[in-house]
């Protein structure tokens, strides 16, 4: 399971990022919706990743079970 870290932009957006997987960040005009936003996203890069064989983060591991 990935960490989500979310806060507050002064303009009032939430702003969520996953550390683990550089790049993935979502603004929201929730925290709820900034979460989601950022957690579909880390599922399309992890999936990415796998499709072209590169190396996934610990964290995703068990995230997806072989077909």
């Amino acid at each position: 399971m990935f960490t989500i870290e979310v806060e507050r932009e002064d303009d009032g957006r939430w702003l969520a990022e996953i550390a683990a997987l550089p790049g993935a960040l979502a603004y929201g005009t929730t925290e709820a919706e900034a979460r989601a936003r950022v957690s579909a996203l880390a599922c399309r890069v992890i999936a990415d990743r796998i499709e072209h064989g590169e190396p996934i983060p610990d964290e995703a591991r068990g995230m997806f079970a072989p077909a």
